[in-house]
């Protein structure tokens, strides 16, 4: 009974202490496409995914209901950096679902005229306000309508103590009035979370002055700059040595009397983590800490350890390497340059591979996509009495002699020439084998079956046509360990041992597109051909698991498109992920790619596909 009743009230007194209006709630779901779309059609740069930011606490004055049920002020608000722009989970702040989705595209515009650094959080916002009004004067009535209904729902100033009454007051009337408010009090609590305006990034690079006494500004333009010339990679932490916490791993702090920024607690054991790293991911990490916390851990390591590499199979079991390996370039978009050898790829070929025929539930499949690509095929002939050519056309000369003997005759043409429709092309198929191809796209059947009907499928179609064509497949385990998996080179013919490899491909890891497509690119590009196309298989965007994710795999992605397009290579994206519009038009360019919805239609689809990008060569 006790359990029942407290259960009851817990429910009442967090539904009283909430602020949020729960039945106009709108989720960064329902709008991800719509506020992608404002923010990069206005000027945010493409390359930034879009996504929800996670909620963290809040540190600001609780009310008597919100201490009561011990809420712990979660929120979500909106930030952007180097490669996202996050929004909150939800919105709930106003009483309409109007009202809050306006919110979502009021946030988006914003983000699109922002770089993410902040001097002074208030005053930046104003100006933020004030210069994009000024940019775009229709969103003045869309953005005074939020501004009226969120400043009426801000707490009562007389209720306050008195600095913060002066602080919300200042906050208020810079809402209303955008850049009419040039000093902010000090305060001992953060205010309500602003939802009408951006915060500084999650990340501690982003260094935030949000003192609101105008310290920074008394500071002449030398001083500035003697701090600055201090500032090395090499500045040192303050350290504090605390317990080993068992929760609340990481909390975002808002305080007005010093700066925004994250709190994180990171568990790292010393003795027994793995040391072959990169000093620069080390390096990063400490970079990105204000302070260094430190703590005695609990558990006693053992003297003795086996250090495996859980991702990889034992050398027994693992696909064939070919070779030492071939060191590639990478693109880092922080520097702006190619960092020569810095990756590792590895050929290989599939382990247990043994020659294989077609199964049989494609033949039917492929004998008529054969029929299709019927009218593809290479034929040469010869073009008779031709003025000129490359051979004499001994009929029509036979013919001319014995009329001039009779009458005078016109010379006719007396040559042939050798003709055709010669189709005079490559192709290299890339197919990506990461572990995400292990999904189950039904009951019987993952993404990597689909994959392997579509290389079939499209092999038989090619070998028929007598395109000259290459199959290879890619993962990745970090930018040391980039597997590239040989399935059909450009000298050899399409064979039952070809369809075996095909058959005898696995899942592998991650996604290093980058490395995969430049060594692709060399390989296509030491054909005589004059027409090239480098066709690229994947269901997912660039990843991996050493800072390879996010914009650093998108840009070097892109870096390596471009590499290929100067060579004369054309690129095509084939895809089965349904996020693909937020990168790919970046990377192909908006005819550069095509996105298959249905999965289950790509061994047929693949072939037409090659079809109609090559049909008119």
């Amino acid at each position: 009974m006790e359990e029942w009743v407290g259960e009851i009230w817990h429910k009442y007194i967090t539904r009283k202490a909430n602020p949020e209006f729960d039945q106009a709630r709108v989720s960064f779901d329902q709008v991800s496409k719509s506020v992608g779309m404002v923010f990069r059609a206005l000027g945010g740069d493409i390359v930034k995914r879009v996504e929800a930011a996670s909620s963290r606490e809040y540190l600001t004055r609780k009310s008597f209901l919100q201490k009561i049920s011990g809420d712990s002020q979660l929120v979500s608000l909106a930030w952007q950096d180097d490669e996202s722009l996050r929004l909150p989970e939800s919105l709930a702040v106003f009483p309409t679902p109007e009202l809050n989705y306006d919110l979502y595209i009021w946030l988006a515009v914003l983000a699109a005229h922002h770089d993410g650094q902040f001097r002074h959080w208030a005053k930046d916002n104003q100006q933020l306000v004030v210069d994009v009004l000024e940019q775009y004067p229709s969103l003045r009535a869309r953005y005074q309508r939020l501004a009226s209904a969120f400043v009426e729902l801000r707490p009562s100033i007389d209720s306050l103590p008195k600095a913060e009454k002066e602080m919300e007051q200042a906050i208020q009337q810079g809402i209303l009035k955008p850049g009419s408010v040039t000093e902010f009090p000090l305060v001992n609590f953060a205010p309500k979370a602003v939802y009408l305006w951006l915060y500084p990034s999650a990340s501690s690079e982003d260094v935030i002055q949000a003192r609101y006494d105008d310290k920074e500004s008394e500071q002449s333009d030398d001083e500035k700059n003697k701090k600055n010339a201090k500032k090395t990679n090499n500045a040192r932490k303050k350290a504090e040595r605390v317990e080993s916490p068992d929760e609340r791993n990481g909390m975002m702090i808002f305080r007005l009397e010093s700066m925004f920024s994250w709190s994180e607690f990171s568990k790292l054991d010393r003795g027994s983590d793995d040391s072959d790293e990169d000093d620069e991911d080390y390096q990063r990490t400490i970079e990105d800490l204000d302070k260094i916390t430190l703590s005695q851990q609990q558990e006693q390591t053992k003297s003795g350890q086996i250090k495996v590499d859980l991702d990889l199979p034992s050398a027994s079991e693992d696909d064939i390497p070919l070779g030492e390996g071939i060191k590639l370039p990478e693109w880092d978009y922080r520097k702006q340059h190619l960092v020569e050898e810095r990756c590792l790829l590895q050929p290989m070929l599939p382990r247990d591979a043994k020659a294989a025929s077609l199964p049989h539930r494609l033949q039917r499949t492929a004998k008529s996509i054969q029929a299709q690509f019927e009218q593809l095929r290479s034929v040469r002939y010869w073009l008779k009495a031709q003025p000129q050519g490359e051979e004499l056309d001994l009929s029509a000369w036979l013919d001319f002699h014995v009329e001039s003997k009779t009458s005078a005759t016109a010379e006719k043409g007396l040559f042939q020439s050798f003709r055709g429709n010669h189709r005079d092309m490559s192709c290299l198929l890339l197919a990506d084998l990461s572990m995400s191809t292990d999904a189950h796209l039904d009951d019987d059947n993952r993404v990597i079956d689909v994959v392997q009907d579509s290389l079939l499928l499209f092999g038989e179609a090619l070998s028929s046509v007598g395109d000259n064509f290459a199959m290879y497949g890619f993962s990745s385990v970090r930018r040391t360990n980039v597997r590239f998996t040989m399935l059909k080179n450009f000298n050899e013919a399409y064979s039952n041992h070809v369809r075996g490899r095909i058959q005898a491909i696995k899942p592998g890891f991650y996604t290093r597109m980058g490395a995969a497509i430049r060594q692709a690119t060399k390989v296509i590009n030491e054909q005589k051909t004059t027409e090239k196309l480098l066709l690229i298989l994947t269901d997912g965007k660039p990843n991996d698991i050493d800072h390879y994710e996010g914009r650093f795999g998108i840009e070097d992605t892109h870096q390596a498109i471009c590499e290929a397009k100067r060579l004369g290579i054309k690129p095509f994206c084939i895809t089965i992920d349904v996020d693909a519009q937020d990168y790919l038009p970046y990377l192909f360019g908006s005819d550069g790619f095509t996105q298959i919805l249905r999965p289950a239609q790509l061994p047929t689809r693949l072939p037409q596909l090659y079809h109609q990008l090559t049909s008119q060569n």
